[in-house]
């Protein structure tokens, strides 16, 4: 390019640079249609995700719900996030439980039972962070069982992360993550492997 062309496209650019463009008036709209029902459309999209989804009425059902799951593991450690919550609906465990407050979940977990910050309808997601049992709390054990609660059930990952910025979770934690479904991939010829870099099972009981 000679000097004269690359002076003339430069010219050209120092021009249009000193323009002012009229704003485009935007206003973000919805991209999917308003969910009517959170409870059923989390329910559908757990499923779709292999998500083992369980809606209990008080917490003598969900300590029966848990029991049930516990008694389906295989023998080894079943690390727990240690709060009262979670301890209270261990109560009746009938084997013995690693807590967080010991240290990290052992990496022989056959199982680990952690809270969560928020459940998101539109994707049948689980918004968990660091205080979650830990970072390891989520991906070590071949089973991960989540304890959560209906009122945190949210329409969509924007609420979910409004919430979080309110929580000034950005802030406090070392880590926030979203969680679709138990560990899974089909990178190699389409076929799905369930438990390719995580749990191959994901259990969550949410409590009304």
């Amino acid at each position: 390019m000679s000097d004269g062309a690359r002076e003339r496209i430069l010219g050209r650019i120092t021009v249009a640079l000193q323009k002012k463009s009229t704003p485009i008036p935007y206003k973000p709209r919805p991209i999917f249609e308003p969910i009517v029902d959170p409870r059923q459309r989390f329910e559908l999209e757990c499923k779709n995700n292999y998500t083992e989804c369980i809606f209990t009425t008080g917490v003598e059902e969900t300590q029966t719900k848990l029991l049930e799951v516990l008694a389906s593991l295989d023998p080894g450690v079943v690390f727990a996030e240690d709060m009262p919550f979670v301890r209270d609906r261990l109560r009746y465990a009938p084997r013995d439980l690693a807590w967080s407050s010991t240290g990290p979940a052992p990496e022989e977990s056959q199982a680990t039972i952690t809270r969560a910050k928020a459940l998101i309808a539109a994707t049948g997601s689980i918004l968990v962070t660091s205080t979650c049992g830990g970072r390891r709390g989520s991906i070590v054990a071949p089973v991960h069982i989540v304890l959560a609660h209906k009122s945190q059930l949210l329409a969509d990952i924007e609420s979910a992360l409004e919430l979080a910025q309110k929580m000034r979770l950005p802030e406090k934690e070392s880590f926030i993550g979203i969680i679709t479904g138990c560990s899974r991939t089909a990178d190699i010829e389409k076929l799905l492997v369930i438990g390719a870099h995580g749990p191959k099972r994901l259990v969550l009981i949410v409590e009304e």
